[in-house]
């Protein structure tokens, strides 16, 4: 069965950084493989960050603005979000995610959560004005 593990997450002051990491276990990396990460803040729904498809493309939600990069080590099998000049905006639990990217897909649908079929805990990440 399919396991993600996130860790990274933590409390930093409005312009700092954080990179979040995220183990999967028993995961096909495939020509279909499809990794993301997704955040959701108390009362609002889950929104998605940022996608990677295994030849390495990505595509990230419009509120990114060149901020995070999402990035992958297969031989790892980790998963990784780097976010720079963070807003009090970004605080929310933070999600990694695997699911198989469908024959009809489109940039914007990589974003959307019922892709993915495997999800981790989350790790809060808090950020202070």
């Amino acid at each position: 069965q399919v396991h993600l593990v996130e860790s990274g997450g933590g409390s930093v002051q409005a312009g700092g950084s954080l990179r979040l990491s995220c183990v999967v276990s028993e995961y096909t990396y495939d020509r279909d493989a499809l990794m993301g990460w997704f955040r959701q803040a108390p009362g609002k729904e889950r929104q998605g960050v940022a996608a990677i498809l295994s030849d390495d493309r990505t595509t990230y939600g419009d509120f990114v603005q060149g901020r995070f990069t999402v990035t992958q080590d297969k031989d790892k099998h980790t998963l990784y979000l780097k976010m720079n000049t963070l807003e009090p905006e970004d605080t929310a639990m933070y999600y990694c995610a695997a699911g198989r990217k469908p024959w009809d897909w489109g940039w914007s649908s990589l974003l959307r959560s019922p892709l993915y079929d495997y999800w981790g805990q989350g790790t809060q990440v808090t950020v202070s004005s």
